[in-house]
């Protein structure tokens, strides 16, 4: 059977109370029986060698000026609650505030034994048959010169002892009784502000595995349950996006590979089945050596984007100079430049510039933004290639004066798959991964990317690198 949290809080409530209630009167009885018997035990003692030692017993000679003696001792004892017996060495008792002085008869102790309490300074019991209930008794002894004329007792009875326990053990059930309900209190408290936000969170919890990531866990404290309720919400929104990316990822690389295959589908079978002629097959089968490279960079894109997500890439993080990686990178683009009549200017900040970077990825992050620069500038105009030093960073500017990005567009255009309306550029046979390679490729060498255009005007991609250790040592001296 399972049990709720708030039944078990309960339970274990329940249980502690009945455990500490059984200890209190157990244990607890015997600890202040003990104590109160300490407590009395010690009073009593330390009277009876008061009164040994005062001048109303020390001088005390049997039966002389009894009167006085008993008043005095019969309104100490009354007073305390106790009962002061003077006893000769023989057993006789000589005074016994409890009764009125006899000076004909006297009592006499059955065995008196004065060393019958041995190394304890009192004894319980009925003191050798002069009580009739039992009795807790001291005894002091009274002394004149070296000799012991006599004793003085006190005893006082074991119902007042043990009214004193249950008055101490009575006081601490009722402090228990309070811890009890300032607990209850607690518990109460705890209930509210812990058992029912986790239920709550635990219901939403079950919400987003059955896959309603529109649930919103209503839990808004300034705590640890808020902060989590908070970081459960925000997480269901990542899923959210996360699902709705997947979708998409999954739409757009079926649309993006089903394009391809079936032309390369349909021309295999056209020239399998012999309707196109031989004499015009070589011209088909460039398209689809055309289609099969198209897919095998798509594939190689998705590959090293994969990579990336799984925070496994290594980069290989050297020196050099990155205005002779730009110029080689520009110069591969001779062709299609000299084709469409495109320049690209170089506007380098200094013959040389050094900087910490995996070489070969940062070539692919500049041949990236050429060739998107290339795609939407038109014919006869010019692409700008800046460089920029500022103290440990060289900022690298990519800028084309084309068709632009729509403004509604330039948060998506890092998005894997994105692809701008393709009427705005001269190639339509993208695969949408180029700038998210990018961006991956910045992020992971810690570094910034960033993109301002204007439809009709153009647009200019400025990324960061870190500048060589030994060039910024060079520039302060």
């Amino acid at each position: 059977m399972k049990l709720s949290l708030p039944v078990k809080f309960i339970l274990s409530y329940i249980l502690l109370a009945l455990a500490g209630f059984c200890l209190i009167n157990t244990v607890g009885a015997r600890m202040f029986g003990k104590y109160q018997m300490s407590r009395v035990c010690t009073e009593l003692y330390e009277e009876a060698i008061s009164l040994s030692r005062s001048d109303t017993i020390s001088y005390y000679r049997p039966r002389d000026d009894m009167e006085n003696t008993y008043f005095i001792l019969h309104t100490l004892a009354e007073v305390q609650g106790n009962d002061i017996l003077i006893v000769d060495i023989r057993g006789h008792v000589i005074l016994d505030t409890a009764v009125e002085p006899d000076t004909d008869t006297t009592e006499a102790l059955e065995d008196f034994t004065p060393t019958a309490m041995g190394n304890s300074y009192y004894t319980t019991g009925t003191f050798f048959g002069h009580f009739s209930s039992e009795h807790v008794s001291v005894m002091a002894p009274i002394t004149l010169g070296m000799s012991t004329r006599g004793y003085v007792t006190i005893h006082k009875p074991m119902s007042d002892v043990l009214a004193g326990r249950e008055h101490l053990l009575s006081v601490t059930l009722i402090l228990y009784g309070m811890i009890l309900v300032l607990f209850l209190l607690l518990l109460f408290l705890s209930y509210r502000t812990v058992y029912r936000p986790l239920n709550k969170i635990t219901y939403g919890a079950r919400e987003f595995a059955a896959g309603n990531l529109d649930y919103q866990i209503p839990v808004h404290s300034e705590d640890e349950m808020g902060y989590l309720a908070t970081t459960l919400n925000y997480m269901a929104g990542e899923l959210k996006q996360t699902e709705t990316f997947q979708k998409n990822f999954i739409s757009n690389v079926s649309h993006d590979f089903r394009s391809p295959l079936t032309s390369i589908k349909g021309y295999v079978e056209a020239i399998l089945d012999g309707t196109i002629p031989a004499e015009m097959q070589n011209k088909y089968l460039d398209t689809v050596l055309f289609e099969t490279s198209r897919l095998t960079k798509l594939t190689q894109g998705m590959l090293q984007l994969n990579t990336f997500d799984m925070k496994t890439y290594m980069l290989n993080i050297m020196d050099f100079d990155l205005h002779t990686v730009i110029k080689k990178t520009a110069a591969s683009f001779e062709g299609i430049c000299t084709q469409r009549h495109i320049a690209i200017e170089l506007l380098l900040a200094s013959q040389r510039a050094f900087v910490s970077a995996d070489m070969e990825k940062i070539q692919q992050v500049l041949y990236n933004l050429i060739d998107n620069a290339i795609k939407f500038s038109d014919d006869h105009s010019v692409i700008t290639i800046e460089t920029t030093l500022k103290n440990d960073k060289i900022f690298i500017s990519v800028r084309d004066r084309g068709s632009g990005i729509p403004k509604d567009s330039l948060p998506k255009i890092w998005d894997r798959f994105y692809k701008i309306d393709a009427s705005r550029g001269k190639d339509r046979k993208g695969t949408g991964l180029g700038l998210s390679i990018v961006k991956e490729i910045i992020a992971t060498h810690r570094q910034n990317i960033n993109v301002v255009s204007t439809e009709g005007v153009g647009s200019e991609f400025t990324f960061t690198l870190a500048r060589s250790k030994k060039e910024r040592e060079d520039d302060e001296e």
